[in-house]
């Protein structure tokens, strides 16, 4: 029997296992975790009130499940939204795994409900007023699990991987990859070799700059990406209703002038909450949450730009960082909150302004100040472009009193070079979900997932 050795248990990873069981296909499977099992991660916020900087890993970026089912759990279910797997095996195949990979989330108890599935005046309306904008509207209906929905899912399929004998060991930190002649052999995990005959790689988000890293180490063929560096931009529900009602989510690009980068929205959370994600080294981010039952009086979305860097710059995910860190810094460790009012007359936001505001900001702990003293103007100028646009569509959205928290940085940048079988340079050894580049979310990587374990069968 074959040892198939995963290294993160986010859904790409989870969904590998899965569907090699579902095939029963002859594989000894371990999954490497650094993060908790689903059962032991908490937050401990939820008591304070306030971020303790849990150590060695955040429970909401690290874990079982990954960070993506921790922030708001919703399902595209359309593969124009998601990333770039299409591109690699075909727009039919990737619309194919994500039908059937929904099929597995009902299984485990996803709610039937499809957010956005209809098309409707409302919608029309709001696609038409996009055009006008110069704004794209993606139309994707969306499965939304629900923060705490996705727990309970998560751990079902925890026990069902561990019931069918797959070795899960939470816990453990990979500190390298073994290759041998162009060949992966194994990993390194807690100073140990733990051998196998094929190595999947599926670290997530989080874990893309330590891939990063393996790729130039080893020699492994990649080729520097595209990074988002944006904010979370928060208003009152009443602004956003018609386009809560009509798609949940509304999921808009557009390539706002001078710069002509593009700019989109990105997760949705209607009656949600803002929240902080810590990476390794201490770095905060922002990121929004939305249950199925407790609900705020804001929505809350992400409005990301997007960066291709070009010779000699080769190193993207370091420059988001920076933009992280200098955010951090001067918000003493905590994420920056400013108005968008005060961004256009040139002045910081103090706490007692925000106190007097109609959007009272659901991320308590967040420090009023000011964001554009660490966004680059580039970024910046092409984000503020990008909200008087939005308010042509959703007129308030560019209001004085609307929140910008920061920084909101994505993590993918890095893209690993591979065949549409998912074969790397290195033999015997996969890269999947957001880690690997070409994938964005949680339903693109649980279908590559699938994709990976039909190429093993």
């Amino acid at each position: 029997m074959s040892k198939l050795l995963i290294i993160g248990a986010g859904p790409a990873g989870i969904f590998t296992a899965l569907e090699l069981i579902k095939k029963k296909a002859k594989y000894d499977i371990t999954i490497i975790e650094q993060g908790h099992a689903v059962e032991k991660r908490f937050c401990p916020k939820v008591k304070t009130h306030e971020c303790t900087h849990c150590k060695p890993y955040c429970n909401i970026t690290s874990g079982f499940s990954g960070a993506g089912a921790f922030s708001d759990g919703k399902l595209s279910l359309k593969c124009e939204v998601g990333g770039d797997l299409p591109q690699l095996i075909g727009e039919n195949t990737a619309q194919e795994l994500i039908d059937y990979t929904d099929t597995i989330y009902l299984e485990f108890g996803a709610d039937k409900h499809i957010e956005g599935a209809t098309e409707t005046d409302e919608i029309r309306e709001i696609r038409k007023s996009a055009t006008i904008a110069g704004l794209k509207l993606v139309d994707c209906p969306i499965r939304h699990l629900g923060t705490e929905k996705a727990h309970q899912l998560y751990y079902d399929i925890e026990q069902y991987l561990i019931a069918h004998g797959v070795t899960l060991l939470t816990d453990k930190n990979c500190s390298d990859i073994i290759i041998k002649d162009n060949v992966c052999v194994g990993a390194i995990v807690d100073g140990k070799e733990i051998t196998a005959d094929i190595v999947v790689v599926a670290t997530g988000r989080k874990g893309a700059d330590w891939l990063d890293e393996m790729c130039r180490q080893h020699g492994i063929g990649r080729e520097a990406g595209v990074v988002d560096i944006g904010v979370r931009v928060e208003v009152r529900n009443e602004v956003m209703e018609k386009v809560n009602k009509a798609l949940y989510e509304s999921k808009l690009i557009g390539w706002p002038q001078p710069f002509g980068n593009k700019v989109r929205t990105f997760c949705q959370n209607p009656g949600g909450f803002v929240a902080q994600e810590n990476y390794d080294n201490n770095l905060a981010v922002v990121n929004g949450h939305s249950y199925k039952e407790l609900k705020s009086n804001n929505t809350n979305l992400a409005i990301l730009c997007s960066h291709h860097f070009t010779y000699p710059f080769d190193d993207p995910i370091a420059y988001a960082q920076k933009v992280g860190e200098v955010t951090n810094m001067l918000g003493d460790g905590h994420i920056l909150v400013q108005r968008l009012g005060d961004i256009k007359v040139g002045k910081r936001t103090w706490q007692e302004e925000l106190s007097r505001s109609n959007i009272k900001p659901t991320l308590t702990d967040a420090i009023a100040g000011d964001i554009t003293a660490a966004i680059p103007y580039r970024t910046m100028t092409c984000i503020l472009n990008f909200i008087e646009m939005m308010d042509k569509v959703v007129p308030g959205f560019a209001s004085n009193e609307t929140l910008l928290y920061a920084p909101e940085l994505k993590f993918y940048s890095n893209r690993i070079k591979m065949d549409k079988n998912l074969k790397t340079t290195v033999k015997n050894l996969y890269c999947l979900g957001d880690a690997s580049g070409w994938t964005r979310g949680l339903m693109m990587a649980s279908a590559m997932g699938v994709y990976m374990a039909r190429q093993l069968t």
